[in-house]
């Protein structure tokens, strides 16, 4: 991979018009604007809080310019965390707070919201494990939208009031079925994928399939379309979606009352090119909230190298310091505190029909507060540069192997308790009498289905010796080949079918809510009546690879990097 050191080619690279016209969208978009100072070369008072952006088209905001134009691409985690732990937050104040019924119907209808997918697809939520528990995928996403007054004030662009909002900030929050684990992955903006055929709830209008940077699957009729596109290029099947603007990250910082954050040197990013965020912070740490912690989740000039990788590290720093507040409470003691924290996060969030009342919303946060701090793990979608460096796409191998841990409910820490391997079972029922059946889940929305898998699976069963192998015809959306089974006295057959199949042992999964064995052909094996060979040999990770930079929700040590160039 290409590392770009020098930032004047940064620069250089940043203002290419033919990237941005190869890639279909305006470059302007993704300018960060923002109220400028009332005259050149002021500076506000030291560590105030000014408007994210400069009004020179510039500024650091989700919105800004893309990550290959100006340095390597951002990993906008932070406004999705804040969303989402101060709503969780949030909705546990209307019981704690002992709200009356008329707060509560309040409540739900300051929440808006938008179907869950607006994609076709067969992908299904996964079953149950043999213990009854299910995982339980959130997708986080931060709207760059100008629709209001103060939105316009915080992220500038006025010109770009009327545009379609993008989803600049991407995050899924996988948890895990036991709830013991929380693994966190954000995908760059402008990643280049497949955004399927969507219909828009609102009007009709249909989106056709398309190829595009992922933030603009928003504007295919909402956050459903987005949430289609993640299951597409994942195969993760998410359960609900949490979106948040700017004014809302305002609002819900100043409710929880300050993030402590910390620099290692001054910093004020900010430059006479109208370069940064306006954040102005003396070395050490400091507690932002409102406007502040806008700036400091939209900073890029001033970070590290002055690209999207400084600003990740930012916004991981400000979630993990967030998380941990709000687990002490020590913050959130007042019920008057609570209740403006529930306005907030009530009012900021557009959510999907099956999180539509605080109700819904509390037992969420029951979920999500289960898991302790220290097995909270965020990382970033391994990636690479696409041609000329105007895009990236997800980096071959590692890409897959991150989203797959998250398939197989497998903690990105590689701290999940790892069992002595007891020997496997021997078959218990005859070849010739085990029932299986067999069922096509290649049906990709963008891939479409390959035709007759069942079929040819069934029948190299047969060939085996497993002549009760039956097919059915409902075709369904799996990434990977699996074989369930419910009780562990069937662990031996289905092991055994495996192994005739050339199938990992990693595909065997005991299910509660299984009547039979079921074979479901995935993505994985769309051709041929031999599962393909692995290149690891069929073994599963275990942990998040290097290129997914992974950070613990405990690490009370971080602290920014500040560029020399951006410091005073």
């Amino acid at each position: 991979m290409r590392q770009s050191s020098v930032r004047g080619d940064r620069s250089r690279r940043r203002r290419r018009q033919p990237d941005a016209q190869e890639l279909g969208w305006d470059d302007s978009l993704y300018q960060d604007q923002g109220l400028p100072p009332d005259a050149p070369g002021w500076t506000p008072p030291e560590g105030s809080a000014v408007p994210a952006g400069d009004g020179a088209g510039n500024g650091d905001g989700p919105d800004g310019g893309g990550h290959r134009k100006g340095g390597r691409p951002r990993k906008g985690k932070g406004r999705k965390v804040l969303r989402w732990t101060a709503l969780t937050v949030a909705v546990v104040i209307v019981g704690a707070a002992g709200a009356g019924y008329w707060y509560y119907e309040h409540l739900n209808a300051n929440l808006r919201k938008a179907p869950r997918s607006l994609g076709g697809g067969g992908l299904k939520k996964p079953d149950p494990n043999a213990f009854g528990q299910s995982p339980l995928n959130i997708l986080l996403l931060g709207s760059d939208g100008r629709n209001s007054k103060k939105n316009i004030e915080l992220g500038g662009a006025r010109q770009d009031a009327d545009r379609k909002p993008l989803a600049d900030v991407q995050m899924l929050v996988h948890v895990s079925a036991d709830r013991s684990n929380m693994s966190v992955i954000s995908i760059p903006r402008d990643t280049r994928v497949t955004i399927p055929k969507c219909t828009d709830p609102k009007n009709g209008a249909v989106y056709p399939q398309t190829t595009g940077a992922i933030n603009q699957s928003l504007q295919h009729g909402g956050p459903g379309c987005t949430l289609a596109t993640w299951q597409e290029l994942t195969g993760v099947y998410i359960d609900h979606f949490m979106m948040v603007d700017f004014s809302g990250v305002v609002d819900m910082a100043d409710a929880i009352g300050g993030v402590p954050v910390c620099v290692d040197n001054n910093v004020y990013s900010h430059d006479s090119k109208g370069h940064g965020s306006g954040l102005r912070l003396t070395k050490g740490t400091h507690s932002v909230k409102g406007v502040q912690a806008l700036q400091w989740l939209r900073t890029r000039y001033g970070f590290e190298d002055n690209t999207d990788i400084g600003r990740a590290k930012a916004q991981h720093m400000y979630m993990n310091s967030m998380i941990r507040q709000l687990k002490k409470g020590t913050k959130l003691s007042d019920p008057g505190q609570l209740r403006d924290l529930a306005e907030a996060a009530t009012k900021a969030l557009t959510v999907d029909n099956g999180l539509d009342t605080v109700k819904k919303l509390y037992d969420l946060g029951g979920d999500l507060s289960r898991v302790p701090t220290k097995r909270t793990t965020m990382v970033t979608m391994p990636w690479v540069y696409g041609p000329g460096e105007a895009y990236v796409l997800p980096k071959p191998g590692d890409a897959d192997a991150t989203f797959a841990l998250l398939r197989n409910d497998t903690a990105l820490d590689g701290k999940d308790r790892k069992k002595k391997p007891a020997a496997d079972p021997k078959a218990s029922t005859p070849k010739g009498q085990l029932e299986v059946v067999v069922q096509n889940g290649t049906n990709s929305t963008v891939s479409g289905p390959a035709s007759g898998r069942a079929k040819v699976v069934q029948q190299q069963l047969a060939n085996l010796g497993y002549g009760a192998a039956s097919t059915t015809s409902v075709l369904t959306s799996q990434a990977d080949t699996t074989l369930t089974y419910h009780g562990a006295d069937r662990r031996g057959d289905a092991l055994a079918v495996a192994k005739a199949l050339g199938l990992p042992k990693g595909a065997v999964r005991e299910s509660s809510s299984a009547t039979g064995m079921q074979l479901v052909v995935g993505n994985d094996w769309r051709s041929g009546a031999t599962y393909p060979k692995q290149q690891d040999g069929g073994k599963s990770a275990d942990k998040a690879p290097d290129s997914a930079d992974a950070l613990n929700g405990e690490d009370t040590k971080a602290c920014m990097k500040v560029n020399p160039q951006y410091t005073f």
